[in-house]
């Protein structure tokens, strides 16, 4: 089923956008939650170390089961693969309260693993899914919603997580409890998202996540756009997740900001992320608008080259981050739109595992270029954003060559049923 018109999608859809958003607040509460406690007392070689670590132990399971949890979203239903992931969570957050409360670093960093598993596994079906629940001329907005209410999530969770670390002075498996009991209330929403059937309930299982990689990417090259979209995709998580990680150290070593400050900053960035998602889905008018790629990677670029200068203050920079995040929305919400329509309605969540797992191939390059360029060519914490927008400029470039003809597309009128998606 490629997508419905059943004016009953309303009630499945915002139900899905409600278990995303816990799921989003839920991971990063979580995880700003322990990397700040953990490195509270480190030295800023400790520190870069620790942040690396986390992001390593959060990209693995991505990289490990990604393409399982295609499998899943082909196999089974992709709203009772959610609901039961949900199921999990509660279970992973109920652990993570006994990590924190014994202040045990190695099984705190064992509960973010965990989390990973249960987003990677979520993930292929949560993405899937929405070509399954959306006609077709809504994808781009609802894509733009779904980014924009993940975004918010993100930020609420961060800020909470960082607050959490810097206020909470009595035992902290109270935090771990509370996000346990969020997750009682993910999964209860996740019952309501629309009851799609399984895609391919013959598929078989494929539980070698190499071979079946390469399998799908063979697929996929035959697919001038889809090829091009799942590479745009990986180059932007490469980018989104050594900005990140290098937003953490320059909060800490260049403006000396508190842990609860620090979160405002991600603030900033997410809340840009979400306006722009949102402007995305807007300004696509019911088909997918190639053209906002390279305009948002061009975005990207500008806007961090103030961000790598000397005596920048909190303020600029916080307006920085803001206009970072605007364009990045411009940027990943045609390339998602493209990931979802493309593929058929029997692969795509086979497609959205291999998307998954090369995004978080790109993660985790990312968080070894981090160790790289400080610690072997010895680039400063503000040139880093210097090298995530020539890294983004690149990815404009590479969009405009293959597709000349996308911005002009941008401007034309719209026709029914999402022409340019093809």
């Amino acid at each position: 089923m490629e997508s419905t018109t059943n004016s009953n999608w309303k009630h499945g859809f915002w139900r899905l956008m409600g278990t995303q958003f816990q799921n989003a607040f839920s991971d990063n509460a979580l995880k700003n939650l322990i990397i700040l406690t953990a490195i509270a007392h480190m030295t800023a070689a400790q520190k870069d170390a620790q942040v690396t670590m986390v992001n390593a132990l959060f990209a693995a399971p991505f990289i490990l089961f990604s393409m399982f949890g295609g499998w899943l979203a082909d196999r089974f239903s992709k709203q009772r693969v959610m609901s039961s992931v949900k199921i999990a969570e509660i279970g992973i957050m109920l652990f993570a309260a006994v990590a924190l409360g014994l202040q045990n670093v190695p099984l705190e960093l064992m509960a973010i693993f965990c989390m990973g598993c249960h987003s990677a596994i979520f993930g292929p079906s949560k993405y899937g899914i929405l070509p399954e629940v959306l006609p077709l001329e809504k994808l781009s907005w609802g894509n733009g919603l779904l980014e924009l209410l993940t975004f918010l999530g993100i930020i609420l969770g961060t800020v909470v997580g960082s607050f959490l670390a810097q206020y909470i002075t009595g035992p902290l498996y109270v935090s771990g409890l509370a996000l346990a009991a969020l997750a009682v209330f993910g999964w209860w929403m996740s019952l309501g998202i629309t009851r799609v059937p399984a895609a391919n309930p013959t598929c078989p299982p494929r539980l070698n996540p190499i071979t079946d990689l390469w399998r799908q990417m063979r697929v996929i090259r035959k697919d001038r756009d889809l090829w091009r979209a799942n590479w745009g995709n990986t180059g932007f998580w490469f980018v989104a997740s050594l900005v990140g990680m290098n937003l953490l150290i320059y909060a800490q070593e260049i403006l000396n900001l508190t842990p609860s400050e620090n979160g405002l900053l991600n603030a900033a960035l997410s809340i840009g992320i979400g306006v722009g998602s949102a402007a995305a889905g807007f300004a696509s008018r019911g088909r997918i608008a190639y053209g906002l790629v390279p305009i948002g990677a061009v975005g990207l670029a500008i806007s961090s080259v103030p961000m790598g200068f000397a005596g920048i203050g909190t303020f600029w920079f916080s307006i920085c981050l803001v206009s970072l995040g605007f364009t990045a929305g411009l940027f990943i919400v045609p390339i998602a739109a493209v990931l979802q329509h493309r593929p058929s309605a029997e692969t795509k969540g086979a497609v959205q595992g291999a998307a998954n797992l090369l995004s978080w191939i790109g993660i985790l390059a990312a968080s070894g270029a981090q160790a790289l360029m400080k610690n072997v060519l010895g680039i400063s914490t503000p040139h880093v954003f210097w090298v995530c927008g020539a890294c983004a400029l690149l990815t404009g470039f590479y969009a405009v060559a293959t597709r000349r003809d996308a911005l002009r597309e941008l401007f034309q009128p719209s026709t029914a049923g999402g022409n340019s998606a093809h």
